[in-house]
């Protein structure tokens, strides 16, 4: 059983959802201290002016060290953000298709209070959308015990996981020999040589979230995750 334990981000890129569906269960680690200027309420599309971000406002003044499942939203943003979607992929092959259940998804995360409640709606919607079978679940559901890597190990051993995937950039402070000892087997994912796809406005850009894969390849999506070669 492989289990992945990653933080919730806004609308990911295709290399998020190549992750999770390489898995059996996906924790959302939103227990984890909030990070301002990751992708946490971020995200990028390609627009006909160039690459616009589109930012979740929230509210950081005065609450250093803030758990992600701690942030509050901090005005109004669904509208504007779904508008600017529109606006950017109106034109793409798969908008029609897919704008009604879009639509929704804002409408609903525009009444939540929490940030993590707004990306679990697009999390949990973009895996059912893309066809992926696998369990969803907040680390709250697991019992904290625990410094960071204690607390990831007791996640994947209560889950019953011999196998933990992790993207590259936590391989800076993961103790590997800690999990290996546990029967735990470590495996890292590599983001290398994801193939091209259409897409509007320009040159090819692979760091915009994967509603522009989905509005521009359809069903075909699945198809462009992992390596081209």
């Amino acid at each position: 059983m492989r289990i992945c334990i990653i933080q919730s981000c806004y609308i990911p890129w295709r290399g998020f959802f190549d992750l999770v569906s390489r898995c059996d269960e996906y924790v959302v680690y939103d227990s984890a201290q909030y990070v301002k200027g990751h992708w946490h309420n971020r995200n990028r599309i390609k627009t006909a002016n160039g690459i616009k971000w589109l930012t979740i406002p929230v509210v950081t003044s005065g609450r250093l060290g803030q758990r992600i499942d701690e942030v509050e939203i901090g005005k109004p943003w669904a509208e504007q953000h779904w508008e600017s979607l529109r606006l950017a992929y109106r034109n793409a092959p798969f908008f029609e298709q897919y704008s009604p259940t879009l639509k929704g998804w804002y409408e609903r995360a525009g009444k939540q209070t929490r940030l993590t409640d707004v990306n679990a709606i697009f999390l949990k919607g973009i895996i059912e959308l893309m066809g992926f079978k696998i369990r969803m679940v907040s680390d709250a559901a697991y019992p904290k015990q625990g410094d960071r890597m204690e607390r990831l190990l007791s996640i994947a051993q209560a889950a019953g996981a011999d196998r933990y995937l992790s993207g590259p950039s936590a391989q800076a402070y993961f103790d590997e020999a800690v999990f290996k000892a546990a029967g735990i087997t470590p495996e890292w994912m590599s983001y290398a040589g994801y193939p091209e796809y259409p897409q509007l406005h320009g040159d090819f850009q692979h760091a915009v979230t994967v509603l522009d894969l989905l509005f521009n390849v359809g069903a075909d999506a699945s198809r462009y995750l992992g390596s081209a070669a």
